[in-house]
């Protein structure tokens, strides 16, 4: 489990980016696109890049994109596992001539993408017709985000990323549901981070709606459905009581758990806009292609007791850095070890002193105490390290503390996963 390249299920429709199950968030569509360093593809035979785009100086700051995918067999090592089944039996040059076949028909029906994208795209984000939105310090593969900036609107253009052939084409933003909140989306948006709770409420037809009442719900139900929760929450109706009763979002609807919003966090963008122009403890409308939801921006809970609040409290001292890490879990929080999953409050908090007082003596070998008590499946035994970086696809706190830490300074930080002990390396 990498350390957060996707917290999340809902709204993250990942192909190789999430390597552990873990709740549904409100995150925008983050295909095979993140910034992650899996193998390289073969040497590239044809050269479908649209390099008169792709030559221009003049770069859009934000861009909504959408793109059908095309993969082949010799991509499988960088899929992990998640190669489409029509991707494992085509070659290169198969999927060369399919990528000019939509890209020609999309020029030719530029509205015809959403029907091109079910109908061919292997990025399963693209089943959700939402757009992909570009911006400059979005986590996306670099050739995929050079173009997406680049295109003018209703243009399409080609490129080729490790993940394969990406037929693009910029789209305008969708016109606003009367029943959004526009005077609070009309708003400067600030930079976050901000925490929001939230309700979502769907309907029938809708691509993502997978929960039994939204299924069974015309868009005229739902719309009275959500206005009448929103007016429940405006009225001061406990927040965490509606999610359980209304929400369908499973990943937190029992929870009541607050989701944290920052300007580069890739999720939808109706949903980072609405949750970034609330003031703490207002409410406001908007939809999105699972349907509506009700979001509340709420107080940033206080830090854990456990973590080095004056090391979060610093400026970043880099931009990138390499880390290692030991995950500590317990009954309220944990990944997939068991260890972990029966650990008490109490016991962890012992065990994480003990730890930094292990990992403080002259000569301590952190490899070694990743082996023996790390949670994280991916780097205990390997005593692999992690780049942070800005881009990186880390969970946002774990990147924050990585980012503040000295050379060889070591650091608490709580995330969706655990308490992890990170430790800055060469």
């Amino acid at each position: 489990m990498h350390p957060g390249r996707s917290l999340g299920t809902l709204l993250v429709l990942t192909v190789v980016a999430c390597h552990a199950p873990t709740p549904q968030t409100p995150r925008g569509p983050a295909p095979v696109l993140t910034n992650a360093a899996p193998p390289p593809p073969p040497p590239q035979n044809t050269d479908l890049d649209s390099r008169d785009i792709l030559a221009r100086t003049t770069i859009a700051s934000s861009v909504l994109v959408k793109h059908v995918l095309f993969g082949w067999a010799e991509l499988a090592p960088v899929y992990g596992g998640r190669l489409d089944p029509r991707a494992a039996k085509r070659t290169q040059a198969d999927a060369a001539k399919l990528a000019e076949l939509v890209a020609t028909k999309l020029r030719a029906n530029p509205g015809s993408i959403d029907t091109l994208m079910v109908e061919h795209s292997e990025d399963p984000g693209s089943l959700t017709k939402e757009p992909y939105a570009i911006q400059t310090d979005s986590p996306f593969v670099p050739e995929f985000k050079n173009l997406g900036q680049r295109l003018n609107l209703d243009e399409v253009g080609i490129v080729m990323t490790r993940f394969g052939y990406h037929v693009m084409i910029r789209v305008a933003p969708p016109p606003p549901d009367p029943l959004e909140s526009a005077d609070i989306l009309a708003r400067t948006a600030t930079a976050g981070p901000v925490e929001v709770q939230h309700i979502l409420i769907g309907w029938t037809g809708l691509d993502a709606t997978k929960d039994e009442l939204g299924q069974g719900r015309t868009k005229a139900q739902a719309d009275a459905l959500a206005s009448e929760v929103l007016g429940k929450v405006r009225a001061g109706d406990d927040m965490a009581a509606l999610m359980k009763k209304y929400s369908e979002d499973q990943g937190s609807s029992d929870t009541g758990k607050p989701y944290t919003i920052a300007a580069d966090s890739p999720m939808f963008v109706p949903f980072k806009d609405l949750s970034l122009r609330l003031n703490v403890g207002e409410a406001g409308l908007v939809r999105t292609t699972l349907g509506w939801h009700i979001i509340k921006r709420v107080p940033p809970p206080p830090p854990d007791s456990l973590e080095s609040v004056a090391i979060m409290n610093r400026t970043t001292v880099a931009e990138r850095v390499k880390v290692k890490h030991i995950l500590l879990g317990w009954k309220a929080v944990h990944a997939e070890d068991p260890r972990g999953a029966a650990r008490t409050r109490a016991e962890l908090e012992k065990l994480v002193k003990a730890t930094l007082k292990k990992l403080a003596k002259k000569g301590a070998d952190i490899d070694a105490v990743m082996a023996e008590l790390s949670e994280d499946p991916g780097s205990a035994k390997t005593g692999e390290a992690y780049e942070a970086t800005p881009t990186s696809g880390l969970v946002k706190p774990f990147l924050d503390l990585s980012l503040r830490l000295q050379l060889n300074e070591i650091g608490v930080v709580k995330t969706d996963f655990g308490i992890h002990i990170i430790k800055r390396v060469e």
